[in-house]
């Protein structure tokens, strides 16, 4: 297990459960500090992710990166996957290829969270998840022709209508029969929809390819009530070799929440 951190880069998200926030200069210097090897994205757009930006940053503060958020699509430009305008759920593609295309230049991962479809549908949720299978298909094999991987991100009931739990996303991945995609575990919601972590990350051991390390109250971990040692104990019997990325808020403050976040991983 590897630990990673989050640095957001989109302003209109500067009160989301990210524990670094402003420039990536800033930010990565800040992971680096706090001891961490490898940095998690959220970008306003493919084009905060050129290469001829980021690998320089990456390279003078010895990171790699973890995985490239795709949320933006949806808290800046409002685009999702479920959209009932044909036209929106085009550009919601392409958004995402913008995104897995960036990421993949570094072997990683993009991750699709919110722009799945939130707490209420324009359409009924038998259309919606067709849609969102037909998307993730699409997005998967995109992700494998450039060597990489696609994550999908189950949420909350409070979150969205349609991915709540790990049991969801892999139902989706086999109804699909899609290749080239994995599920990202978010401890925060798995918390609030599964009736156990530690027995769900068994169960489902061979499809988890990314974890997001958060506590019950979405701060880092350790500083809300959920148990550490039994999920670190059940990622180790599943042979999980990814990364444990800090998606939290900044508190005390984002200093504070990367350095607990490393104090948890370390068992």
């Amino acid at each position: 297990m590897r630990p990673a951190v989050t640095v957001c880069l989109v302003p209109q998200a500067a009160r989301g459960p990210f524990v670094f926030h402003g420039g990536l200069e800033e930010g990565c210097a800040q992971a680096k500090a706090a001891g961490f090897g490898a940095v998690e994205v959220f970008a306003p757009g493919p084009e905060a992710l050129a290469d001829d930006h980021l690998r320089p940053v990456l390279e003078r503060h010895g990171l790699q990166l973890a995985a490239v958020g795709t949320g933006a699509g949806w808290v800046v430009h409002k685009l999702s996957l479920v959209s009932a305008d044909a036209a929106i759920r085009g550009r919601a593609r392409e958004f995402i290829r913008g995104i897995i295309a960036a990421g993949a230049k570094f072997g990683s991962p993009a991750i699709l969270g919110s722009m799945q479809g939130g707490a209420s549908l324009e359409v009924e949720r038998e259309q919606a998840m067709d849609w969102l299978g037909e998307a993730v298909a699409e997005l998967s094999a995109y992700a494998r022709s450039l060597g990489t991987f696609f994550l999908l991100e189950p949420l909350n009931r409070y979150e969205t209508v349609m991915l709540r739990t790990v049991a969801d996303a892999a139902e989706l991945i086999a109804r699909h029969g899609i290749a080239g995609c994995k599920v990202l575990a978010d401890l925060f919601h798995m918390n609030i929809e599964e009736a156990s972590i530690e027995g769900t990350l068994r169960q489902h051991g061979p499809l988890i390819g990314h974890v997001h390390w958060a506590d019950s109250n979405r701060r880092a971990m350790g500083f809300g009530h959920t148990p550490t040692g039994p999920i670190l104990q059940a990622l180790k019997d599943i042979g999980y070799t990814g990364y444990c990325s800090a998606e939290v808020f900044p508190l005390p403050d984002g200093d504070e929440a990367a350095r607990q976040t490393v104090r948890s991983l370390e068992g």
